[in-house]
């Protein structure tokens, strides 16, 4: 291997590392290619050689780990071991504890440059498995639920996302392994899926009273 190549690939590994830490920093939208270049230790200009713009290298960051993380999901969908309740507390649990464990890049992979969950048709492929990664738990969660309704499906879908996004935000800073998190609080991680998902039963118990009366 020339030693041109190898500095190639140097410099784009130190573009990407750049990327990942000023992203998770500052957040998505606020750095730019400039900041990157330096952070990088080379000039923008360098950094157009390797990535056509800020949302290449977003893409380059965030995809290995949104399929990762949805090959997990739709592993979990696919099993015949458990009933849908069950399969939708474990792909919440899951979600947390991937998120947890890559919790340096979770606002990059995750949130950044984020479009709406039921946008048709999103151009970049990272929104793509986004909302495929969301309409996975939408689909378990109706399955579970016995629920028709779509317009409430996605209502409940986005709340329970809130949920998990509080959870992992919440401990997005903490120094604690993610070993003796998991078992110090998995528990209650699990108790709130749960008391959302008794809540989301209620409210579709309280609607059917309604209608009949």
């Amino acid at each position: 291997m020339s030693s041109k190549h190898t500095r190639s690939e140097e410099t784009k590994k130190n573009i990407l590392k750049a990327a990942g830490k000023l992203f998770m920093t500052h957040g998505y939208e606020s750095v730019t290619i400039r900041q990157i270049a330096k952070e990088a230790g080379c000039s923008h200009t360098a950094i157009y050689l390797y990535y056509k713009d800020k949302e290449s290298l977003l893409h380059q960051l965030a995809m290995p780990l949104l399929q990762q993380l949805s090959e997990k999901m739709n592993s979990i969908t696919h099993s015949n071991e458990v009933d849908d309740w069950a399969k939708l507390k474990g792909m919440c649990s899951s979600f947390i504890t991937f998120c947890l464990q890559h919790k340096s890049m979770y606002s990059t992979f995750m949130t950044a440059n984020a479009t709406r969950v039921d946008e048709k048709d999103p151009k970049l492929q990272i929104h793509n498995v986004r909302i495929e990664l969301f309409q996975l738990l939408r689909q378990m969660l109706q399955n579970a639920l016995r629920l028709s309704d779509e317009k409430k499906s996605l209502s409940f879908a986005r709340a329970l996302f809130y949920n998990l996004h509080g959870i992992i935000s919440t401990y997005i800073e903490n120094k604690e392994p993610l070993e003796d998190l998991t078992a110090r609080l998995s528990s209650t991680f699990d108790l709130s899926v749960e008391a959302m998902l008794l809540g989301f039963r209620e409210i579709m118990k309280q609607g059917v009273e309604n209608d009949e009366g």
